[in-house]
């Protein structure tokens, strides 16, 4: 379980596609030192289990499953590539974004981020499958940010990023076109559900 509130970003130092999946070695700076192994680590948004880590260099790796690679769009980053990254979420933490699972639901591309004033406009696709689920000012987990959305338009959603958010996320490194990972919130899914069963 997260929170969508990014901890750091980290950066990809070796993707090694093999049959089955991927290995995924990022450099994660000082967080290296606080992993154990088994541990859930949300990579831009997706919930991966820690393999391997050295604190000493400051690197973990990930093993993605096939899965994986089809339903998030970790397997389109290279080496270099910057991720944004949060730590499970302990008992006891503040809630400052929203639920979230690290179960990405689709991918989505970026149709703008342009700057205004000193914020950035940010507005992604909206897969029409899960139109359903959102909402305006609800929330919604893209590339594991806790995002509000503030315009919601037929097969679009606008944001407006705060320039603390731009500047600790790989919201700095992207563009127009790129794909991005999206979570929907899973209690609009459960409700959804219960709904769905009277």
């Amino acid at each position: 379980m997260f929170t969508g509130i990014v901890e750091t970003t980290g950066i990809v130092q070796s993707i090694a596609f093999r049959e089955g999946g991927a290995r995924f070695v990022l450099q994660v700076s000082a967080m290296a030192t606080e992993l154990s192994l088994g541990e859930s680590v949300a990579v831009n948004g997706c919930c991966l289990t820690v393999t391997e880590f050295d604190g000493a260099i400051g690197t973990a790796t990930f093993d993605l499953l096939s899965e994986t690679l089809r339903v998030t769009s970790l397997g389109q980053l290279k080496e270099g590539g910057i991720v944004n990254l949060e730590r499970a979420l302990r008992v006891g933490d503040r809630l400052s974004g929203h639920f979230v699972q690290g179960h990405v639901d689709a991918t989505a591309k970026i149709m703008a981020l342009e700057q205004s004033g000193m914020d950035h406009r940010f507005v992604v696709t909206l897969p029409r499958e899960w139109a359903r689920l959102v909402a305006p000012k609800g929330s919604v987990c893209i590339d594991g940010m806790s995002l509000t959305i503030a315009e919601l338009g037929a097969d679009h959603m606008t944001f407006w990023i705060t320039p603390h958010t731009f500047a600790v996320t790989n919201l700095r490194v992207l563009k127009s076109g790129d794909a991005v990972n999206i979570e929907f919130d899973m209690l609009a899914k459960h409700i959804e559900r219960l709904v769905a069963a009277r």
